[in-house]
């Protein structure tokens, strides 16, 4: 009977964890494809890379998402079990509580075994493949022919250039360009302009000819005109492209293992725990879902939020202390893990603690 009970719980547990997985995902992929659309405008990436960054985004919020989406579908299917009372029947029948959630640490285990994949290997390489297609999508932003009728801004939005109409070979008619130089903005106004990228791929120049320029400071009455121009070359430093990602995040493991610098070992520290995290959190979710008579189902949800947020909130900021050398690199973040273990084990054994005392205390001297 245990093993039929062991299975069904897992059943339970497996349908409700993908559930949860499931909202969770679709609130990121809604921010991902926020943010990742927000960048595309600003910085004119090509739209067939907008999907492939959604995609590796998701990737790396996945060591996030799935502690905390197994920590809420133990929580509700537990919930449930134990609203219904059907728990409470199973261990009126004699069924031991380690046979019953075996199944549910079980998979909290294969589930911090696949993290760990994820935290260690696939996160870096899709935060580093993520990187180098969107210095390519800012390069080949910049160096794509202007559109007529069109604003367009390049090095940072430092410069804006429109042009009324474009001619077959490329030529700009009726051109309008915007130059930043510090404090001072610079206007031209062009009857054509051409349109070059140097050798170095590093330079943008617009040749202007047949114009006029002003320039001054914004909100101020210092603008002048300076005299008509027959040929004008402005040159548009486009921002460099880094071939050699440094982001602490794309980072590979081994890397990190091999770096003594305290920002790559906090780093190393925090992928490392995230895998321990899913199983801690699993441990900690089977009695803290445990309902008293007439509770309702989803009470145990909020105390499992403010848990998970508590955890979350000693990691990163852990990570932080590790990295600015409050906190010894051998600790790590290990105390964590440690102190939210001890409250699982509080909360597992207080009932029977509890009740033992109220006996002692009740039994007649």
């Amino acid at each position: 009977m245990g093993k039929i009970l062991g299975r069904y719980i897992l059943r339970e547990v497996v349908t409700a964890w993908i559930v949860v997985m499931g909202v969770l995902l679709v609130i990121l992929l809604a921010n991902q494809v926020a943010a990742v659309l927000e960048r595309a405008a600003a910085s004119q990436f090509p739209q067939s890379v907008v999907f492939e960054l959604i995609y590796l985004g998701m990737l790396q919020y996945l060591s996030i998402l799935v502690p905390f989406g197994l920590l809420l579908g133990i929580v509700l299917a537990l919930g449930r079990l134990y609203h219904d009372t059907e728990l409470a029947a199973a261990f009126a029948c004699g069924a031991r509580p380690a046979t019953l959630y075996g199944g549910v640490i079980g998979l909290g285990v294969a589930l911090a075994a696949g993290l760990a994949v994820l935290t260690l290997v696939v996160a870096p390489g899709a935060t580093e493949q993520a990187l180098h297609i969107r210095d390519a999508a800012v390069r080949a932003g910049q160096f794509a022919p202007l559109q007529a009728g069109t604003f367009r801004s390049f090095a940072g939005g430092t410069a804006v250039v429109y042009a009324e109409r474009i001619d077959r070979d490329g030529t700009l008619r009726n051109v309008f360009v915007e130059h930043n130089q510090g404090p001072v903005v610079e206007v031209t106004l062009a009857q054509r302009a051409v349109q070059t990228v140097t050798p170095d791929a590093g330079t943008q120049t617009i040749e202007l000819f047949d114009g006029q320029r002003f320039e001054g400071i914004p909100g101020s009455a210092q603008f002048r005109s300076m005299p008509s121009f027959a040929e004008l070359t402005i040159p548009v430093r486009l921002p460099p492209v880094s071939e050699v990602v440094t982001d602490l995040d794309a980072r590979p493991t081994a890397a990190l293992l091999a770096s003594s610098d305290r920002k790559s070992q906090a780093k190393l520290q925090w992928r490392i725990s995230m895998p321990l995290m899913c199983i801690v959190l699993t441990v900690l979710a089977v009695p803290l879902s445990r309902l008293r008579p007439r509770q309702g189902r989803y009470a145990r949800v909020l105390p499992a939020l403010g848990v998970f947020l508590i955890y979350w909130n000693l990691i990163s900021a852990g990570q932080a202390w590790i990295a600015r050398g409050a906190v010894p690199v051998a600790l790590g973040l290990w105390w964590t893990h440690a102190a939210v273990a001890l409250l699982a084990l509080a909360v597992i054994f207080a009932p029977r603690v509890s009740q033992r005392l109220r006996y002692r205390l009740a039994r007649p001297t």
